[in-house]
């Protein structure tokens, strides 16, 4: 049955914003009470970053609105960036984290590239050459996931709107990328208690974060399960929201379900004869 009472956080990729994940949000929200968090320095946001404390400042970040919603548990859903929030997040408060789902998300031991150190170093001068060269990247996994071309058009369109009404801050988006290399994926894993899903996309199609790094959580991480997202690479949370939202709702209800009643002892069942 659909958990409409649990909370579930969702944290956005390196964009930092929530609209970037609002097909997603908006699918999750027939299952669960959604809450989709801007990241630190982002407009809406309570909270900074500063990378040489890796992503802990934006796990205050979730643990501060969750205390300000006044809720104790919840699942935390990370995709790219935001899943090493929630792995962290998971690792440093494990009674509050009722499930952990990262999706997309680098792996243990992912470090930035000679390209990416290069943006990185100067954000301002070569973030339109990164965003140039992203739609090369999603071409393929666009192609898969949306095979009708309308649906591509609208998909592209929303996308274009969405760049418009939340302007990228490369500056931002490179203080995340430092923030994933200072913190200590490996140790994370080691601590984390609670049911953890892993999500990747079909084998080749992530052109962003390879999808082999992400598998390498499954083993990290106690009792993980890992779920191939088919059709998509790595934007798969928002290009087929209505399956990723399956994914998430399916596992969280075999996870934390409720365990049935225990049948009474055959000594029980003496004395009440």
């Amino acid at each position: 049955m659909p958990h409409r009472q649990l909370p579930l956080v969702l944290l956005p990729g390196i964009q930092g914003r929530a609209e970037y994940v609002q097909p997603a949000r908006d699918a999750l929200a027939a299952s669960f009470r959604v809450l989709a968090m801007p990241l630190g320095g982002e407009p809406g946001s309570t909270g900074r970053l500063d990378p040489a404390h890796g992503v802990d400042d934006e796990v205050a970040l979730v643990m501060r609105e969750l205390d300000r919603q006044g809720i104790d548990r919840a699942a935390i859903c990370g995709i790219s960036y935001g899943g090493v929030i929630a792995l962290r997040a998971a690792a440093c408060h494990p009674g509050r984290v009722a499930a952990l789902i990262m999706a997309s998300t680098p792996g243990p031991d992912w470090r930035l590239t000679g390209r990416h150190v290069m943006y990185a170093r100067r954000p301002r001068l070569f973030g339109t050459l990164f965003a140039l060269e992203t739609p090369a990247r999603l071409r393929a996994e666009i192609a898969a996931a949306l095979p009708a071309a309308g649906r591509r058009l609208r998909f592209v369109l929303w996308h274009l709107g969405v760049l418009v009404r939340a302007r990228l801050s490369y500056p931002r988006m490179a203080d995340r990328a430092h923030a994933v290399e200072a913190t200590d994926r490996r140790a994370a894993c080691a601590a984390v208690a609670s049911p953890t899903l892993i999500v990747t996309g079909a084998p080749g199609l992530d052109r962003i974060i390879p999808e082999h790094g992400a598998e390498e959580y499954p083993p990290l991480i106690r009792g993980a399960r890992h779920a191939i997202l088919e059709r998509t690479g790595h934007i798969g949370s928002i290009t087929r929201p209505d399956a990723f939202a399956s994914l998430v709702r399916d596992f969280i209800e075999r996870a934390i379900a409720p365990a049935p009643p225990r049948e009474p002892s055959s000594e029980n069942a003496d004395h009440a004869a």
